[in-house]
């Protein structure tokens, strides 16, 4: 009778402690990452309205989000000119563009984002970012993917990081969403409907538009994803709705290109429940002078690779590491010679 008493006494602690988190104050933040993630699973969003009436599920999904950019990218801002100087603006100009010894190609910096580690590499050419692709889109048995380790080992790029999204049964798939461009021509589409596109164009510009996959070609698209948001556009950024940061906290990658040409790919630790929020992604970006800049797929499928090497610990939703990196569909890369296979 007294171990059933004490048992009852922990569980009634336990329980205690549960609602104090849910709906303790000093746990706001926890509670919203909760719900936000729960909302953004979808599959699992009842999670969120089993603790919380449907207002403040409302309310809490509200703050996660923000205004987009209402702007075309002024690509005539961009003058590539990537060379060393002799002075600069400031200490992340500085690190940005000095280089490496014996390296002229690209500079890897470890950094924080946030609270969180992360990786930014420094490209100093863009004509050498190209598009990553896996090597087949809907394959019947859906074994096209490719995690970024394989992609950049099969194509020949020394830096690598994943692109856009993919239809995923919980297992992933070989399946693109959206639009994929690969040397100015459509290599996949489900429809012809507008929609975000982060690419490059002929004369190696980062270009964020909402077009159809034609309309961005037209404009001089070679090279382009569908993802989003688009997190700096002219050097403005969102308007957010509240103090949450934009979006539920998860490990992110970002694609940016500073004024004189120079791309960033910036990579960061965590998984979909942990990690910087966008306006933390942002502000950073902007710390290294990108002047445009857009979201790319994170959470599982984050992943950077430097010379055949994982840099990175992508995670799971469970919060394991994923050996080797999960298979996805596409990516950007740094390649030094024009050698880039087919998809």
């Amino acid at each position: 009778m007294k171990k059933l008493t004490i048992t009852f006494i922990i569980l009634d602690i336990l329980v205690a402690i549960c609602f104090f988190v849910v709906y303790s104050p000093f746990f706001e933040e926890l509670q919203n990452t909760i719900i936000a993630t729960a909302i953004n699973t979808k599959t699992h969003d009842y999670i969120a309205y089993v603790f919380y009436s449907e207002d403040h599920v409302n309310k809490v999904v509200a703050m996660s989000n923000f205004t987009p950019i209402d702007a075309e990218v002024k690509l005539d801002d961009i003058v590539i000119d990537t060379k060393p100087r002799e002075s600069y603006d400031n200490e992340y100009d500085e690190a940005i563009l000095t280089r490496d010894e014996g390296n002229e190609d690209y500079k890897y910096l470890k950094i924080k984002v946030g609270k969180y580690d992360a990786h930014l590499v420094a490209i100093y050419d863009p004509s050498k970012v190209h598009i990553l692709t896996c090597t087949k889109f809907n394959s019947k048995n859906g074994k096209g993917q490719e995690s970024v380790l394989k992609m950049t080992k099969r194509m020949g790029a020394v830096v690598g990081i994943n692109g856009g999204g993919f239809v995923d049964y919980g297992y992933g798939s070989d399946i693109p969403i959206g639009y994929v461009i690969k040397d100015g021509e459509i290599i996949w589409s489900k429809n012809n409907k507008k929609d975000n596109l982060i690419g490059f164009t002929n004369d190696n510009k980062l270009l964020l538009v909402n077009a159809t996959g034609q309309e961005a070609i037209d404009m001089g698209m070679r090279d382009a994803v569908q993802f989003g948001p688009f997190l700096i556009v002219n050097g403005e950024v969102p308007k957010f709705n509240s103090v949450a940061g934009g979006y539920s906290r998860a490990a992110r990658v970002a694609i940016a290109q500073r004024k004189d040409g120079v791309v960033l790919f910036l990579v960061t630790e965590g998984t979909h429940a942990a990690g910087p929020n966008m306006k933390e992604l942002i502000d950073t970006l902007k710390l290294y002078g990108a002047y445009n800049a857009a979201n790319l797929d994170g959470g599982t499928s984050t992943q950077l690779v430097i010379k055949n090497k994982l840099i990175n610990n992508p995670k799971n939703i469970s919060g394991k590491t994923v050996v080797g990196g999960r298979s996805v569909v596409t990516g950007w890369g740094l390649f030094l010679d024009d050698k880039k296979e087919s998809n």
